[in-house]
């Protein structure tokens, strides 16, 4: 079963992507003229979730060659576009990946006619969105065979439609295991400061007709102390070698609670945020975002306007706190290091 909007298209020259800083009150979408537009986006999370700032991302090089192909010096220009989108948000690895893989298929055809130049460029990011739509629905079959029957899940942040090109990540699992009838029931972080979890999870919870409650980020560890759930499953923005893994804050304090009680944790992240060069979490480069997340809820303070406020955007939870992470080429056991090189060298698992 699909969904019944698209977070993210191309057409008529622009990229239209759903605004996800007005969900659910309005639906609507942010229309990018220009790659300066698409970094805007980014930035500022009008478009969020790895996977889907990716294929995003791979746009915004696309229309950044459209605008630039004039230009006397265009594969610097080109260059130095690439640059300003990968600074957008430093967090995720699929920002890095996909500019990247936009620019290596560049370089591959540098010295054709920019016409034949921007039509592969577009060929390619219709494949980089393509692609992780099949993506999150093979992570989705592949996970839901960690999931009973009857489940009660807990999941933190958006892993849906909304952060991918189509059907999405933890969420994507747990719609298919929804869809096998396995008659689960999800409880759905409010995820402060930016309440993805109660503007965008709960939103895409309901619109798919899963039974499910919204809660405060503070009452996640009185229902797993209380046993009343099954499994944590979530995403991830940047996994190392190791299998530490980055994601939305508030993910490392659900693992240490998981481990205390023995629930299952399960990251689910394409093999694109998987970050082989970085040995450890550690080396995560962690964003830190405005303190007006944190002082104002909507146009309402909440707090002193000269406050320090401290608000990174993600933690790292150590990969002794991991159960396993699925990916669509399996699911990574522990040891986590041995098994992520099997990826790396193209094994499945």
């Amino acid at each position: 079963m699909d969904e019944s909007f698209v977070t993210l298209e191309f057409r008529e020259g622009a990229l239209y992507l759903i605004d996800q800083r007005v969900l659910p009150a309005t639906y609507t979408y942010f229309t990018c003229k220009t790659y300066e537009d698409v970094e805007f986006a980014i930035r500022d999370m009008v478009v969020r979730g790895a996977p889907a700032i990716g294929a995003t991302a791979a746009y915004g090089v696309y229309m950044a060659a459209l605008q630039l192909s004039s230009q006397k010096d265009f594969r610097n220009e080109l260059r130095d576009a690439c640059n300003l989108l990968a600074k957008s948000r430093p967090t995720a690895v699929n920002l890095e990946w996909a500019i990247e893989r936009m620019w290596k298929k560049y370089l591959e055809v540098a010295k054709e006619p920019k016409e034949k130049i921007l039509a592969i460029l577009k060929a390619e990011a219709d494949a980089i969105r393509l692609e992780d739509i099949e993506t999150n629905k093979t992570m989705g079959r592949i996970g839901n065979r960690v999931i009973p029957h009857g489940a009660t899940i807990l999941t933190h942040c958006n892993t849906g439609a909304l952060a991918t090109a189509g059907w999405g990540t933890a969420l994507g699992v747990i719609k298919e295991a929804f869809y096998d009838n396995k008659e689960i029931f999800v409880y759905a972080d409010e995820t402060r400061p930016r309440f993805q979890g109660a503007r965008l999870t709960a939103w895409e919870l309901m619109e798919a007709k899963i039974p499910s409650s919204l809660i405060p980020d503070s009452a996640a560890a009185t229902l797993i102390r209380d046993g009343k759930i099954d499994l944590v499953i979530l995403g991830g923005d940047r996994v190392a070698a190791n299998g530490d893994v980055a994601n939305k804050l508030g993910t490392f304090a659900l693992s240490v609670i998981c481990k205390e009680y023995g629930v299952p944790f399960y990251p689910v992240v394409p093999i694109s945020t998987i970050d082989f060069n970085l040995s450890d979490g550690s080396l995560i480069p962690i964003e830190e975002r405005d303190k007006s997340e944190v002082i104002f809820v909507g146009d309402t303070q909440v707090a002193p306007l000269d406050m320090e406020v401290y608000n990174p955007a993600f933690d790292v939870t150590p990969h002794q706190n991991i159960t396993a992470i699925i990916t669509e080429r399996g699911i990574i056991y522990p040891p986590f290091k041995e098994n992520i090189e099997r990826l790396r060298k193209g094994e499945t698992l």
